[in-house]
């Protein structure tokens, strides 16, 4: 994934590049040398995917839980 693609889904998420590095337990710098060589790890797609089927199941618990 590039690091346009990255950027893209990261705001798709509502997250900084900082907030992420911190959900992941990752060195921030190790994340700004993805984005020098414009290219990100191959688990990164599949993480940021789970965490917006995430965002969107807590969405619909708490619409449920408003609701009893």
């Amino acid at each position: 994934m590039t690091n346009n693609d990255f950027e893209s889904i990261l705001k798709k998420c509502n997250l900084s590049k900082k907030e992420f590095a911190t959900l992941c337990d990752l060195p921030y710098p190790t994340l700004m040398n993805w984005v020098k060589a414009d290219k990100t790890p191959n688990w990164v797609k599949s993480w940021l995917e789970n965490y917006i089927k995430a965002q969107k199941y807590d969405k619909i618990k708490d619409l449920i839980k408003d609701d009893l």
